[in-house]
């Protein structure tokens, strides 16, 4: 059955419900849970006595396990469909989230950590897959927006609403509850999720050499060469360092810096439907998106140096505005899919993740690293030149993308001149 077919066969009501509502609840949890280590970091450091290298790789793990379960799942999800798909992966992240709570070690909560990263792995990909299924062409972009504001709705959870919970619970009785979640929403995609749905026909896995046509694509280079670093940035600093920073710099309460992590995680909604928004409007007047991205990087690394610089008239703006203006980076997505060949955009998609999860590991485990190499205080806390050395280098990371795509731009001709050239040849 095809997806026009599908569409016509439902109403909208029943696609919210039984086919839009249940994936974008996976989407949610997996971002509560990438998130929600920048709460409870106070708590594990105190349990485990950990350092800040110890916290940075016990964090990064889910992103690392997450990029490796990429490629497999994109496989199990054009041969078997979302439905199984999730119900199996749902059911691991959840048995992963038991495992955390029980951990006693630092080794034991990375494994746990890895497992959930596993499970969660394939949320965002079986959404759209299915919802693709259901929904008319001409409606995904914005329905995928919805599906990324979801997702910044399970990070704005994993904040102030994680810091009341913990008024009843502790972090171990925390994951418990989450664990237990992930296996509801893994049973209730099963059971909820109309089985025409989950059809798909079965492709060949990608080989080596397909994915390296990937890779070799001039607009899919182009494209990460300017997005990708930041992109990873943003990712491994919201999701732990930027809460760390507002406790250790700008030395506010684990309640203040909740509700600050809370203001920042919500702008991700905001943020997500703003860029959209902005992007659109922008392409009607001519400007394209990687425009669009490259003076959004601008701005982003504008707020990396005003941290850097320790500008501390602006600590709570600076920390909001990190998120708000980061999620220029998601439209990296919507550029390679609309620059790159139909044939490649599905295997770009699972590149593109790839790539990412792997930078936001080394950036959350590498910033902990460079912390490391100060003294901490009675409290676990890092001096100032600390974070500024880290996030010093990490502007010096992502300025070169952004300075060879300003060089590219001023080296590419007008779009006056190439009609011009194109006449030319013609006459």
């Amino acid at each position: 059955m095809g997806g026009a077919q599908q569409h016509k066969a439902l109403s909208g009501l029943a696609i919210f419900f039984s086919v839009f509502l249940p994936f974008a609840l996976g989407h949610y949890l997996s971002s509560l849970l990438r998130t929600v280590n920048a709460v409870l970091a106070p708590n594990l450091v105190q349990s485990l006595s950990l350092t800040s290298g110890q916290l940075g790789l016990l964090t990064s793990a889910f992103f690392f396990s997450f990029a490796l379960v990429q490629l497999p799942v994109g496989i199990a999800l054009d041969r078997y469909g979302p439905r199984k798909v999730q119900l199996v992966l749902m059911l691991l992240a959840g048995s992963g989230a038991v495992m955390f709570a029980h951990g006693n070690s630092f080794a034991e909560l990375v494994v746990a950590r890895a497992v959930i990263g596993f499970g969660l792995g394939g949320c965002f990909m079986s959404a759209v897959k299915s919802i693709s299924s259901w929904i008319a062409p001409e409606r995904l972009p914005s329905v995928h927006g919805y599906l990324i504001a979801v997702g910044g709705l399970g990070a704005a959870s994993a904040t102030l609403p994680v810091r009341l919970a913990l008024q009843f619970t502790d972090w171990r009785g925390l994951f418990i509850l989450l664990g237990a979640l992930a296996a509801c929403v893994g049973l209730l995609i099963w059971l909820v999720t109309p089985r025409a749905a989950a059809a798909a026909p079965k492709m060949p896995a990608p080989t080596l050499h397909s994915i390296l046509d990937v890779y070799r694509d001039p607009a899919f280079r182009k494209t990460i060469s300017l997005m990708l670093v930041p992109h990873a940035v943003f990712f491994g600093l919201q999701g732990l360092w930027i809460g760390r920073w507002l406790s250790d710099v700008a030395h506010f309460s684990d309640a203040a810096v909740a509700y600050l992590l809370y203001l920042s995680m919500a702008a991700v909604i905001f943020g997500a439907i703003a860029v959209g928004m902005l992007t659109e409007w922008a392409g009607r007047r001519g400007v394209k998106p990687l425009d669009v991205a490259a003076i959004g990087i601008g701005l982003f690394l504008l707020v990396q140096i005003g941290i850097v610089l320790n500008f501390k008239p602006s600590f709570q703006t600076l920390s909001v505005l990190f998120t708000l203006i980061g999620t220029i980076t998601g439209i990296e997505y919507a550029i390679v899919a609309q620059s790159m060949p139909a044939s490649l955009t599905g295997r770009a998609a699972t590149c593109l993740n790839l790539l990412i999860f792997i930078g936001a590991f080394l950036v959350q485990a590498g910033f902990g690293q460079v912390l490391g190499l100060w003294q901490a205080n009675v409290l676990h806390q890092y001096p100032v030149s600390a974070y500024q050395a880290a996030f010093g280098i990490l502007v010096l990371l992502q300025l070169p993308g952004l300075v060879l795509y300003v060089r590219r731009r001023g080296r590419a001709p007008a779009p006056a001149a190439v009609q011009a050239q194109a006449e030319g040849a013609v006459a």
